[in-house]
């Protein structure tokens, strides 16, 4: 099987309400390499604050896509990250800026997102259970409150100095990307529902940790194939 190896980052904006934030995390990423930019329902954009606050990062920002829908930013990844500070109730696996670099490292040929939420409320919970994994930037617990552009220079300042000497992993079956592990939850939650072993408008936690679960074991297309086959054999069954 022949896979690219160039891995694909990009930054995703969800929801920015000031034009200059879009434009300083473009110059944040052009200092790093970084050059595949996603816009998500911004307030204010296209603005010629922007493209003042891009600096020498013109060319990122000029590429950058704009989405209405985060899924339309995430659908065709393998991996996704969120930034976030806010502490769970049913908790996901958190990894530091060095970390991320070093899971981002192992990963060779895939496509990766890593999401920044809004400069007043951040990422929802729903936009965080998309994701594999949470970002958290160590601060000053007395005001660990960073700027949208400022976190984006961090994580992709951890991600151009992260080379590391583990080789990456070599697998056997490509990542199943974003939508297809979406359908997968989407077919399940029903099924589950439907058998009774969730309650319908009230599935409580245990819908949240069997997503935490297969998040945290990222599955290819093989796996999610078995486990649609699994699925339809319940089907099957409870009829």
């Amino acid at each position: 099987m022949n896979q690219s190896t160039e891995t694909e980052i990009r930054i995703v904006l969800v929801e920015p309400s000031h034009p200059g934030n879009i434009g300083a995390a473009a110059r944040a990423m052009k200092t790093m390499a970084l050059e595949h930019l996603y816009v998500v329902n911004p307030k204010r954009y296209p603005d010629p604050q922007a493209l003042w606050r891009a600096a020498g990062g013109d060319d990122v920002l000029e590429n950058a896509v704009v989405c209405t829908e985060l899924a339309d930013a995430v659908g065709d990844c393998h991996w996704v990250v969120g930034t976030s500070a806010r502490q769970r109730r049913i908790p996901w696996p958190v990894l530091t800026p060095e970390a991320l670099a070093e899971e981002v490292g192992g990963r060779p040929g895939q496509r990766i997102c890593i999401l920044f939420g809004r400069e007043d409320s951040g990422l929802t919970n729903e936009e965080l259970q998309l994701c594999n994994a949470h970002i958290e930037i160590p601060a000053n617990p007395v005001y660990p409150v960073l700027n949208v552009a400022m976190a984006v220079q961090v994580i992709c300042y951890a991600l151009y100095r992260g080379h590391t000497d583990s080789p990456p992993l070599v697998w056997d079956r490509p990542p199943a990307t974003i939508d297809a592990f979406e359908a997968l939850m989407a077919r399940l939650d029903r099924v589950l529902t439907d058998t009774g072993f969730l309650h319908a408008g009230q599935p409580g936690q245990a819908a949240t940790r069997i997503r935490r679960l297969l998040t945290r074991t990222q599955l290819d297309e093989t796996e999610v194939a078995i486990l649609h086959g699994l699925v339809t054999h319940i089907e099957k069954s409870s009829r």
